[in-house]
């Protein structure tokens, strides 16, 4: 299989990836990393042997950039996306640039994880906590204690300028009341605190001892500790926010069939399993939880409206940025 793996999606010229498309059943476009990645291809590829599939990675911003300048120039490669959150692919929805597909396994998901229309399935839950290096002196179980004295100059963040997961999850603190609102955010930049890159600086950042708390999506620190890194992970006592990682069909796909395949697969409970065994919460029904994650009904998970976060997307991320820098 030839593998297409982007780290900056600008480096990869469009006639490459077009010789590429051409030569491909399907071609994903993914925020998923790249080992994950590699295992949900080769996953699809053992159920569906007579389909090749070729991905491309980057951070969910990153793609959809490339992907919209690709459908400016009238070249748009992807059949596919599997990439952070409902909130993108309702912009896309929005703009019509996505197929509506009734996926038969949608009957075993709960119907707020999918788009009504078909345009869209969640495919597991992403939720964002605290990790903390096991040297800190504090032990956090609130967001609020990211703010306090003990915390100051040693609180790292992802960036929602690169990371989907982020601008979620700052969108969804922001309408916790008792968190304070954007104040909570101005209050984190007051204290000291960083954001910058994706998440897995993030955890680079805390397991060495540079920082010694974080905000970070779940499996990163979880993965980590299973593997002898100095870290924990907490779900705060305020709950978490999550995407769901959905997975979509691009309109004017040119393989159609393969595409809805992808999606099948995607939601089945074989390609559910799959995510399982990668670390991640399935979003199908009546699956287990990965190791190292309490259970499921113990994990508070805060609300977000779609439609209202990409509304005030705009303007969340000036607000972002006038605390913490464009990094």
């Amino acid at each position: 299989m030839k593998t297409l793996v982007s780290t900056v999606a600008g480096l990869l010229a469009a006639g490459f990836l077009s010789v590429s498309a051409q030569a491909a059943d399907l071609v994903l476009y993914t925020s998923q990393p790249n080992e994950d990645a590699q295992a949900t291809v080769d996953g699809f590829m053992a159920a569906n042997p007579g389909i090749k599939v070729d991905w491309v990675r980057d951070g969910t911003p990153q793609i959809i950039a490339k992907l919209q300048a690709e459908m400016q120039a009238g070249n748009p490669v992807a059949d596919v996306l599997l990439i952070a959150d409902t909130v993108t692919l309702e912009r896309l929805k929005e703009a019509g640039k996505l197929m509506a597909y009734k996926s038969p396994e949608a009957a075993n998901y709960d119907a707020a994880l999918y788009d009504a229309d078909g345009y869209y399935y969640s495919t597991k839950l992403i939720t964002t906590g605290i990790v903390y290096n096991t040297a800190a002196a504090m032990k956090p179980t609130s967001w609020q204690d990211l703010t306090k004295p003990e915390a100051k100059g040693l609180v790292i963040m992802p960036s929602p300028l690169a990371s989907g997961a982020a601008l979620i999850h700052a969108q969804t603190l922001a309408g916790v009341d008792n968190l304070g609102g954007w104040d909570y955010y101005k209050n984190l930049a007051a204290n000291g605190a960083i954001a910058a890159g994706a998440n897995g600086g993030v955890l680079k950042s805390v397991a060495s001892g540079e920082k010694a708390y974080g905000m970070i999506v779940d499996y990163l620190p979880i993965r980590a500790k299973a593997k002898g890194s100095p870290v924990e992970f907490v779900f705060p006592k305020e709950g978490v926010s999550a995407v769901t990682e959905p997975v979509a069909i691009l309109a004017g796909t040119k393989h159609e069939d393969a595409a809805k395949k992808f999606v099948d697969y995607a939601l089945s409970e074989k390609g559910q399993e799959g995510f399982l065994k990668l670390g991640y919460i399935p979003a199908r029904n009546g699956m287990k939880l990965p190791d190292g994650f309490p259970a499921r009904d113990s994990i508070k998970v805060l609300p977000v409206n779609a439609a209202s976060a990409l509304k005030n997307t705009d303007q969340d991320l000036k607000t972002f940025t006038s605390y913490f820098g464009s990094k």
